[in-house]
C-alpha cells in the first residue's frame, strides 16, 4: 500500500509548500494511517519538501529531520553514516517501497548514493516499535523511500537541468501516463555529477586533488487493476555511481564504482473487510573498490500480509521470507582474511497486529517472531496507546523491544585495521516512549520524551593486543532524551523548527558514564517561509552541537551552525526555477574527525535547475 499525496501544479496551491497537518503513512503500522492518529513518533518528507533538495541525496534530506545528525567523508557521494536518536544507521532498517536495503558487510545502508529527484516521499518512524512490525535492525526506527510516481493520477512529462558549484550538473526527464481504468506508470531517469571537493584536510600528494562523484539514476513505479478488487504492480529505483575517494595510502585517482537500489512486484485484493498483499523483491548493494575489496549484497524477500475489518479496529497478520547473500571478491590478501565464514542467512518470520483508531483512543499492539538461521529465534513486541484529551490535544505511551544481528564484517573481516570477533552476542533493547500533542488547522507541536536501555550495544574499541580495532558487545547503554517539534502556518507564512536532546551513555566497562561517539547531545533546526502563487522562499539554520570522537571522550569536534536558503520560482504555468544556497555563512565544519584526519565539508555552495512541465 502507498501513501497518497496532491497532485502537483506549478502554480497552484497544492503545488506552494505546504505543512500537511493530518498526513496518511504507512510505515507505522503497515496499513494507511493518519498521522494524527500514530502512537510512535513520525515524521514524514513529501514530494514538494524534496523539491528543495535537486540535485542531493536523501542523507542531505536526513540530516535535517528531528534527532539525525550525520558523519561523512567529504561531500556528495562521499562514504557516510548518520545517528538518530543515539542509534546509528546499522540500527534503523531501511525500506525502498516496503523491500529491505542496505549493505550485509558493512549492516548500513548506502543512502548517500539515492537521488532526492528519484523519490516521491519519505517516512520515517522512529524508535523501536518498527521491530515487531519488520524485524531486526529496526531498534532506532524505520526509513521508508517511496519511488517517485507512487501517485501518478494524470499524463504528464518534465524535463530537468541544473547547474551548481564545484561543477555541479543535473540532467532529468519524467513521464507519467494514466487512464480512466486506474492503471498508471512513472517512468524517471537523471545524471548527477560534480567535480567535488578534496575530502581530506591537510592533504598531500594524490589526496590533494578534487574528489568528484557521478551518478546514472532510474526510477519505475506502475500499476494497474485486473479486477474491481484486484491489482497488480510494480516498483523499482536504481542507481550507478562513481565516487572518487582520499585514502590513506596516497593513490592516485582512487574510485570506487557502487550499484544501489531495489526492485518489487505486488499484487493485492481488496474487498469487503478484507485486505491481501503479496510483494515479492530483491534490493542491491554492490561495490567495487578499485584500490581495495568488492562487495556485492543483496536482500530477495517475500511478504504476504493481511488486513481484516473487525467491528472494532483492524487485525493484521503477516509473513516474510528473508535471503540475505553477499559476495567479496579479495583484492588485498596482504591486508588480512577478507572472506567470510559464513556468507548468507535466511529469515523466516511471522507477526500480528491489532490496531484501533476511534473516538479519543488510537492503539496499537504487535507481536513478531524471526527464525534466524545464524542467530537464535528472536520474538519482538510492541504496545502503544494514545488517548486524545481535546480535540487537539493527545497524550500517549509506548514500549517495545527491539534487536539486532551482529554484521559480517564485526563477525569475520580481518583487515589493515580491525580484527573479527566471532564471539558477538545479539543486541537486545527495551524501548519507552512518551508524548503530548497539540494538532489543531494551523499547527502540530509535538513533544516526546525517549528511552532505550540497550544490552550488547556493537561497538568498536581498540584491541592491545593485536593493535587494532575489534567490535565487542557493550553490556549495557542508556539512550535517552526528548524531541520538541513544531510546524506552523499562518496564511502565506510558514515557520517552525525541531530541537532534540540525546544522552547516548554507556553503563558499563572502561567508558562508564561517558557519550557513545558522534552523538550529539543537542541538535536543532529553525526555519521560517513565505508562498505565494508566484514563488515561495525558506530560510533554515542548523545546529549540531559537540561531537566526542573518542569512547573516552578526550576528544571532540566543535559545535557549528548552518544557514541555507532555498526557493521557487514558477515563471509561468510549465516552467519553475529551483534554487539554494548552502552555508550561508563560510562556516569552516566537520562531521568526521577520526584515525588524525579531518574530513571537508564544502563552504558556500549554490545549485539552481529549470524544471519544464507539460501535460
Amino acid at each position: 500500500m502507498s501513501a497518497t499525496a496532491a497532485p502537483t501544479n506549478p502554480i497552484s496551491d497544492d503545488s506552494l509548500p505546504q505543512v500537511e497537518l493530518d498526513e496518511i503513512v504507512v510505515t507505522a503500522t503497515r496499513t494507511p494511517t493518519k498521522t494524527s492518529n500514530v502512537v510512535a513518533q513520525t515524521r514524514v518528507i513529501d514530494k514538494e519538501e524534496l523539491q528543495r533538495y535537486q540535485g542531493q541525496s536523501v542523507i542531505e534530506v536526513l540530516k535535517r529531520q528531528p534527532g539525525f545528525n550525520i558523519k561523512q567523508d567529504g561531500d556528495l557521494g562521499q562514504s557516510s553514516n548518520f545517528y538518530v536518536r543515539g542509534y546509528d544507521s546499522k540500527r534503523v532498517l531501511v525500506l525502498i517501497d516496503g523491500i529491505r536495503y542496505g549493505s550485509m558487510s558493512t549492516g548500513q545502508p548506502t543512502l548517500a548514493l539515492l537521488p532526492a529527484e528519484q523519490i516521491e516521499r519519505i517516512e520515517i518512524l522512529y524508535g523501536a516499535s518498527g521491530s515487531s512490525i519488520y524485524g531486526a535492525d529496526a531498534m532506532g526506527g524505520v526509513i521508508q523511500i517511496f519511488t517517485k510516481g507512487s501517485n501518478t493520477n494524470q499524463t504528464s512529462y518534465s524535463v530537468t537541468a541544473g547547474v551548481g558549484s564545484n561543477d555541479h550538473y543535473l540532467y532529468g526527464a519524467a513521464a507519467q501516463f494514466a487512464n480512466e481504468q486506474g492503471a498508471s506508470l512513472s517512468l524517471s531517469a537523471s545524471r548527477n555529477q560534480t567535480k567535488g571537493i578534496s575530502a581530506i584536510e591537510n592533504a598531500t600528494g594524490a589526496n590533494r586533488d578534487d574528489d568528484g562523484f557521478e551518478s546514472n539514476n532510474f526510477s519505475l513505479n506502475a500499476s494497474m487493476p485486473v479486477t474491481n478488487n484486484v491489482r497488480i504492480g510494480a516498483t523499482g529505483l536504481y542507481a550507478k555511481s562513481k565516487t572518487e575517494f582520499d585514502n590513506f595510502t596516497n593513490v592516485a585517482d582512487a574510485e570506487i564504482d557502487q550499484e544501489n537500489g531495489a526492485v518489487s512486484i505486488f499484487s493485492e485484493y481488496d474487498k469487503n473487510d478484507l485486505t491481501l498483499r503479496l510483494s515479492v523483491g530483491s534490493s542491491l548493494d554492490k561495490l567495487d573498490n578499485n584500490v581495495g575489496d568488492a562487495f556485492e549484497t543483496e536482500q530477495r524477500q517475500a511478504n504476504l500480509l493481511s488486513i481484516y475489518q473487525l467491528p472494532v479496529g483492524q487485525l493484521q497478520a503477516g509473513t516474510e521470507w528473508l535471503k540475505q547473500e553477499i559476495d567479496i571478491d579479495d583484492n588485498t590478501p596482504a591486508n588480512g582474511t577478507d572472506s567470510y565464514k559464513i556468507n548468507d542467512r535466511t529469515i523466516k518470520s511471522g507477526f500480528l497486529g491489532y490496531q484501533v483508531n476511534k473516538d479519543v483512543h488510537d492503539f496499537q499492539a504487535n507481536i513478531r517472531y524471526d527464525d534466524n538461521s545464524q542467530f537464535d529465534n528472536e520474538t519482538t513486541y510492541s504496545i502503544g496507546y494514545g488517548f486524545r484529551i481535546l480535540p487537539s490535544l493527545r497524550v500517549g505511551t509506548s514500549f517495545a523491544t527491539g534487536y539486532r544481528a551482529p554484521s559480517l564484517n564485526d563477525l569475520y573481516v580481518e583487515s589493515s585495521f580491525y580484527v573479527p570477533n566471532e564471539n558477538l552476542d545479539v543486541e537486545k533493547s527495551d524501548n519507552l516512549e512518551a508524548f503530548i500533542e497539540s494538532n489543531t488547522a494551523i499547527q502540530t507541536t509535538r513533544l516526546t520524551g525517549f528511552r532505550s536501555d540497550v544490552d550488547g550495544l556493537i561497538n568498536n574499541a581498540f584491541d592491545p593486543a593485536t593493535n587494532k580495532f575489534k567490535a565487542v558487545n557493550i553490556s549495557e547503554a542508556k539512550l535517552s532524551g526528548y524531541s520538541l517539534t513544531s510546524d506552523w502556518q499562518l496564511n502565506n507564512v510558514l515557520f517552525g523548527g525541531h530541537y532534540t536532546y540525546t544522552d547516548a551513555e554507556e553503563r558499563s566497562g572502561d567508558n562508564k558514564g561517558k557519550q557513545l561517539v558522534y552523538r550529539p547531545e543537542n541538535t536543532a533546526l529553525a526555519y521560517i517561509g513565505y508562498q505565494d502563487l508566484d514563488y515561495d522562499i525558506r530560510l533554515e539554520a542548523e545546529y549540531v552541537g559537540k561531537i566526542y570522537t573518542s569512547a573516552s571522550n578526550d576528544t571532540f569536534m566543535d559545535d557549528y551552525t548552518l544557514f541555507s536558503i532555498s526557493g521557487n520560482y514558477y515563471l509561468n504555468p510549465n516552467l519553475t526555477v529551483n534554487s539554494r544556497i548552502e552555508n550561508l555563512t563560510n562556516q569552516d565544519y566537520t562531521t568526521n574527525e577520526s584515525f588524525g584526519t579531518r574530513y571537508n565539508q564544502d563552504g558556500i555552495n549554490f545549485f539552481t535547475s529549470l524544471t519544464y512541465n507539460w501535460k
